[in-house]
């Protein structure tokens, strides 16, 4: 089984925290093939950027058949692009939103996501609310820019530490999820420290995205994620008119010269 991890931020040192992640949870047989967008902001703090990741994110997803990929992780907590994505794909597509709090609700009656800045967080709380988990889950921010957890010297660990402090006395939190793709190196010291169930998106998504293949399911293609209809796509986004992205990704880069380059193969052991 091959899973494609889809980091839809240009910065290839987050890729490289969220390929671990998955890695660890995942199944001897499965390899992770884990891959940065090659066009776009660095980081997504809010819905600006997130628009213009998506972009980037869609030239990924549309390389999967060539890569051989069984299912696709969209590694931003955000979601980002999750419909379009999947639209797109014939394949299984998990959003790590998604992911966490559905595993999440297994095992906690409340719990919250502690997130970076707070323009994300009325964002992640509409994706709450399309999950059905407002009346469960939280949302908090702890306020720090997302390239500032690879920072060396940042105090933006700490105040991950004091938001999650916050979470179990105010809210109640009997568990916690880590609303950053870039927090997922986190969770094992963060389970030690406090006692409760931590979860990270990445590696949620990548159990749920394993259960999905091994079922032989994949993405219905009636109603909201039929395939795109064919139609003129004009000026910059010329590339992405449907019959072309999928015949310019197949594996040889595309007509702007994007090659498979920054795609890192990790396997489980």
């Amino acid at each position: 089984m091959r899973i494609l991890v889809i980091n839809p931020n240009t910065t290839q040192s987050m890729t490289e925290t969220i390929a671990d992640a998955a890695v660890r949870v995942s199944n001897p047989g499965t390899e992770i093939l884990a891959v940065t967008s090659s066009m776009g902001p660095v980081s997504i703090e809010g819905y600006y950027d997130e628009v213009f990741a998506v972009p980037g994110l869609l030239l990924e997803i549309a390389k999967a058949p060539a890569l051989g990929a069984d299912a696709a992780i969209i590694a931003c907590f955000d979601d980002t692009g999750l419909d379009a994505a999947r639209a797109l794909a014939d394949i299984p597509v998990i959003g790590i939103c998604e992911a966490a709090v559905s595993a999440t609700a297994f095992i906690a009656q409340r719990f919250t996501i502690v997130t970076t800045m707070e323009r994300s967080r009325l964002p992640l709380e509409h994706l709450v609310h399309r999950y059905g988990m407002s009346s469960r889950c939280n949302v908090r921010a702890a306020d720090i820019p997302v390239l500032s957890l690879e920072e060396p010297g940042s105090n933006a660990r700490e105040r991950l530490r004091e938001e999650i402090s916050l979470a179990l006395k105010n809210d109640r939190a009997e568990a916690i999820v880590l609303g950053c793709a870039g927090m997922a190196d986190l969770t094992a010291e963060l389970r030690s420290e406090f006692g409760v169930p931590v979860i990270d998106g990445v590696a949620a998504a990548v159990k749920q995205a394993e259960a999905l293949v091994a079922m032989g399911l994949s993405t219905a293609k009636r109603g909201a994620y039929a395939t795109p209809v064919v139609k003129p796509y004009r000026g910059l986004l010329e590339t992405f008119q449907p019959d072309r992205i999928a015949a310019s990704s197949g594996g040889h880069g595309d007509r702007h010269g994007l090659e498979l380059s920054n795609h890192k193969t990790t396997k489980a052991s």
